[in-house]
């Protein structure tokens, strides 16, 4: 049902080389970019997309309170592999790799602008 989220970032340009980092084991790939405020990301198995951008207001990005996003992963060690590349690249552990429910594994971290994202396998 979503057509594509934004996080925002201060620094598009160390975001940019974060994200790709991370959406590589999930099959993510860079999609398209809108100049120099925003770039997305996508593939070809799922319909939505991420873009990190700058605030258009341009005003500072800032990590809300309560806000994650869920980026789906084709297996479990995609999820490994992309907590483990947020963690290389910057991020910071919020939750290591593992078994959260029957169906859920997953993995959290907060990107370098303190963006709070969950990498999960369901199933």
């Amino acid at each position: 049902m979503i057509g594509y989220a934004t996080i925002g970032s201060n620094d598009l340009e160390r975001a940019t080389q974060f994200y790709d980092k991370v959406m590589a084991p999930l099959g993510g790939r860079r999609t398209f970019a809108m100049g120099d405020r925003m770039q997305f990301y996508g593939s070809k198995e799922t319909p939505g997309m991420v873009a990190v951008c700058k605030p258009y207001d341009e005003k500072p990005a800032s990590a809300g309170n309560g806000s994650m996003f869920g980026l789906m992963a084709p297996s479990k060690e995609a999820v490994d592999a992309a907590h483990a590349a947020a963690l290389a690249g910057g991020g910071r552990c919020e939750g290591e790799p593992g078994q959260r429910t029957d169906n859920f594994y997953g993995a959290y971290f907060r990107d370098p602008d303190g963006n709070k994202i969950c990498v999960f396998k369901m199933g």
